[in-house]
């Protein structure tokens, strides 16, 4: 759901035309402009005009809508870039490495010993037993088939994007 911190983002501030900006896409509800970080040169941010925060509050249509146009601009950029691979990234939350809340993908061409990692499998992790993983699978599919998070995935692909109504319903 949009709220006030659009009021202090860079991202909206750019749509609004209050920053530089080297455009790379336009439509009426997305925008996909190069990253004045990037990973490597070409690295693409595509975001939507509307202000929404992460993952959880995108309206299901405009997020597919981000995907699509990113998928699209993958390829050319990759192309571009002279790149050998590339990243489709979502970081969706500050313990996900988010830094600008308000929700975009990253396109980032890739070449071999660029020094970005995302590295899977994650050297950190063990394997967990066996057990473990079926446990946590079946914790998954139990809050997956739970009336309550069907009814709110169904209101949010039908493009109901006030989150407050749906908890004050369950009330």
């Amino acid at each position: 759901m949009p709220n006030a911190s659009h009021l202090a983002c860079t991202f909206c501030d750019i749509i609004r035309g209050a920053g530089e900006v080297s455009m790379c896409y336009e439509d009426t509800e997305v925008v996909a402009f190069l990253d004045v970080q990037p990973v490597n040169p070409g690295h693409v941010l595509v975001v939507p005009r509307e202000h929404f925060e992460s993952l959880e509050d995108i309206p299901y249509v405009l997020a597919m809508h981000l995907f699509d146009v990113a998928m699209e601009l993958a390829p050319v950029v990759k192309q571009v870039a002279g790149a050998g691979g590339l990243n489709v990234v979502v970081n969706s939350g500050a313990a996900a490495g988010q830094d600008i809340f308000h929700y975009h993908v990253h396109v980032i061409p890739r070449r071999a010993e660029d020094g970005f990692d995302i590295p899977l499998p994650f050297g950190g992790s063990e394997m967990p037993d066996r057990t473990v993983l079926d446990m946590n699978a079946a914790r998954i599919i139990a809050a997956f088939r739970d009336p309550v998070n069907v009814r709110v995935r169904s209101e949010r692909r039908s493009g109901s994007t006030d989150r407050r109504v749906t908890d004050e319903k369950q009330m």
